[in-house]
């Protein structure tokens, strides 16, 4: 089975518009995407009144989508969808995803995408949107049958302007986040996803630096090891990747890098504190928030980002062995703290500790960490919505207006201080968690919040929509990619960037 997945990214040329009944001839299927309100204007296009007779038969609606076969050579399959008014993001893919759906089983080796679609200040772009489903719908996943599956690699048209580089590159650091989190344990595990690490790091130029047991000893990541030492295999690590952008000599210093964060659990058992099989049957996929800050890498490499950027991974295992951690043991973490462990089940916030602690040292512009942390927080948004948690109130707007404006929609949620009240230990400065599972969405971010390092900004994401049964918005799941394209908004935001410039003491 193969650790990283195979091929390239669909084959996408640009036609220029207008759509052309010509250009249809060379079509077996396509995508329209149109306003609802804009119905009247579809007569101006081939086979427009066709379209206009099969709507007003059907009564379609908006969010919902028809087909038709128009009259043409190869039998052209004509998918509209109806984008509502003031549609959002969320809706728009979601509406993409559908619209894919519909000729995704008869597999059309040449397809077209054009929109009848305003270009209104904050309405999301339709034909990127068709984009991203389609990217979404073809990348295939991991699997080692013996009949594997026939790949449905389509020769895509984009009738129009649409930013084609730049969905190909989002869409591919999803690909990458969905592809890894679906891997089994005993494929992708902290040796082998080293190994994908190194082939990533030579193929975008990447420098990257490991941080085995030994040197993690070195630094004092106490919380961090005790999670690892049940772990027959012994390569747990903390993997940094640095990207810099190509910077011109006489400009000054390189601003300070932004840091990326990833829970890297390779598989969880929950440690002596064991998980029901029901519970633990999809803990291969406790390694996505490493996998979403590498794609938030690889995305951002691709695009040609301006700012250095940092991704720190700490890649572990939570087995059961003779040497695994237990209840009241206490650690020392890297920045001094020390943790009663209270349930070896909340292994995330140890491996994160130590990884916030060392990130920091290097004085990051900011911090944002990924992690399929609490169950706490599916409660609270369920799968459909991630929620978000920060030390700087003036970036709580830009968070949830990332989240409308790419698709992944977030939620603020709140960092009370008095909650530190709960987490006072009698023999150590915190204790892990709380054994009652009250608010502990809540609780672990605070936990987390004493390893970042003062005056940094800090941004903490519990990916509560990490997993979805039947998808989420344009991903067919139930791998969903969620964050990648949350953060890739968020980082080229202009307003978040003057945010993080405003702070006292930025670099």
């Amino acid at each position: 089975m193969k650790l990283l997945p195979p091929g390239g990214k669909l084959s996408v040329t640009r036609a220029a518009a207008p759509l052309r009944a010509t250009w249809l001839e060379r079509l077996d299927a396509l995508l329209l995407m149109v306003d609802a309100g804009r119905l009247a204007d579809l007569h101006e296009l081939p086979h427009g009144a066709l379209l206009q007779r099969e709507q007003a038969r059907l009564r379609s609606a908006p969010g919902q989508c028809f087909s038709v076969s128009a009259p043409t050579r190869a039998g052209l399959r004509i998918v509209v969808g109806l984008r509502p008014e003031r549609a959002d993001a969320f809706q728009v893919l979601t509406l993409a995803a559908r619209m894919v759906k519909e000729v995704a089983a008869a597999r059309p080796p040449r397809l077209g995408i054009a929109a009848l679609a305003d270009a209104r200040r904050g309405d999301p772009p339709a034909a990127e949107a068709l984009l991203a489903a389609l990217a979404a719908a073809t990348e295939g996943r991991p699997q080692q049958k013996s009949r594997p599956p026939r790949p449905w690699s389509p020769r895509v048209a984009v009738c129009g302007a649409a930013e084609i580089a730049r969905t190909g590159a989002i869409e591919s650091g999803a690909r990458l986040t969905r592809w890894l989190a679906q891997l089994p344990p005993n494929v992708l595990y902290p040796g082998s996803y080293r190994r994908v690490l190194g082939v990533l790091a030579r193929r975008h130029r990447w420098r990257m630096r490991v941080y085995g047991e030994r040197e993690l000893r070195r630094l004092g990541a106490g919380a961090f090891l005790a999670v690892a030492q049940g772990s027959p295999r012994r390569d747990a690590a903390l993997v940094k990747l640095e990207y810099r952008p190509a910077v011109r000599r006489g400009r000054g210093s390189p601003a300070a890098p932004l840091a990326l964060v990833g829970k890297g659990l390779c598989f969880d058992t929950g440690g002596l504190n064991l998980k029901s099989p029901k519970s633990m049957l999809d803990m291969h996929g406790d390694m996505t928030g490493s996998a979403v800050a590498l794609g938030i890498l690889a995305a951002l490499t691709e695009t040609r980002y301006p700012r250095p950027v940092d991704a720190w991974l700490a890649l572990a295992e939570n087995r059961i062995g003779p040497d695994s951690y237990t209840q009241q043991d206490v650690v020392t973490a890297a920045n001094g703290t020390t943790i009663q462990v209270m349930h070896t089940d909340a292994e995330g916030r140890m491996v994160l500790a130590d990884a916030l602690a060392i990130a920091s040292r290097s004085r990051p512009a900011l911090i944002i960490d990924f992690a399929t942390l609490t169950g706490a927080c599916i409660t609270a948004l369920t799968e459909r919505i991630s929620g978000v948690f920060t030390n700087d109130p003036a970036l709580r707007d830009h968070l949830e207006g990332a989240g409308r404006a790419s698709g992944e929609r977030v939620w603020n949620l709140p960092l009370p201080a008095d909650f530190d009240d709960d987490l006072d230990s009698p023999v150590a400065d915190v204790v892990q968690c709380l054994l009652d599972g009250k608010g502990d969405h809540i609780y672990a971010g605070r936990f987390l919040s004493r390893f970042v390092g003062a005056g940094i900004p800090w941004v903490h994401v519990d990916l509560s929509a990490a997993e979805r049964a039947g998808g989420l918005a344009h991903a067919p799941g139930p791998a969903t990619g969620f964050g990648v394209r949350f953060a890739t908004t968020l980082l080229n935001d202009p307003a978040f960037l003057r945010a993080l410039a405003r702070r006292p003491g930025a670099r």
